[in-house]
């Protein structure tokens, strides 16, 4: 059950911060996941409790795609960093647990130890579901760093208080870098190894890029 109120939600994520579960290592041709939440066209700002929303998860194994879901709901809350959880957490659990089969790891839009709490949703969520995790964001919420030489590949550490959070990682030359963050039970040269896996092509990794696809799909379908 995800929390439904801000106090709540602070002693779930400080409980989930202070876990050591046992670290994870992908297998040869993992499944990896992606999971995403739009909202309403045309919504800006940090939106309301009840807001209509389209969740999206897929699986894909390479550069092909297992499955697909997508359910729609209603935001839980109005954006507030590092409260994230509160307005999508329930949304993307619900659209993961649509597919037949939990992904070795899911990649989703969000931070993990780059949060006031060090339980960003993408450590919260791969908690609540037991799924590896790894965030990917366009910017991130506490850390800092330099960005990184303009060649694939190359990354650069983002620190909070002395602490590497995540990194700048540039996935194609030419485009903005994105923002890695190691989120349940996956350390950052993992998460790194992944997204660029994920990323021959785009950059964005194809998981992520899909299950968008799919969830602003869902809603132009609706009229939303």
């Amino acid at each position: 059950m995800w929390p439904t109120d801000e106090a709540a939600l602070v002693r779930a994520q400080t409980a989930i911060a202070a876990a050591v579960p046992p670290p994870w290592g992908p297998p040869p041709h993992p499944v990896v996941g992606g999971c995403w939440v739009c909202f309403p066209r045309g919504q800006s700002g940090p939106g309301a409790a009840g807001d209509p929303a389209w969740a999206a998860a897929v699986a894909m194994r390479e550069e092909r795609l297992l499955a697909g879901r997508v359910v729609t709901g209603v935001a839980g809350a109005a954006y507030v960093p590092g409260l994230l959880a509160l307005r999508i957490g329930a949304l993307l659990e619900q659209a993961v647990r649509g597919l037949p089969s939990a992904p070795d790891v899911l990649l989703l839009d969000a931070t993990g130890a780059d949060h006031p709490r060090r339980a960003g949703l993408a450590v919260h969520l791969g908690a609540e579901l037991d799924v590896p995790t790894v965030g990917i964001t366009h910017r991130p919420l506490l850390g800092r760093g330099e960005w990184p030489v303009d060649e694939r590949g190359a990354r650069t550490p983002l620190r909070v208080d002395g602490t590497t959070v995540g990194c700048w990682l540039r996935t194609q030359p030419e485009v903005r870098p994105l923002v890695v963050h190691p989120g349940w039970r996956v350390d950052l040269d993992t998460a790194v190894g992944l997204v660029l896996a994920a990323t021959r092509h785009r950059r964005t990794p194809e998981p992520l890029r899909r299950a968008r696809q799919r969830a602003r799909l869902a809603r132009a379908a609706s009229g939303g």
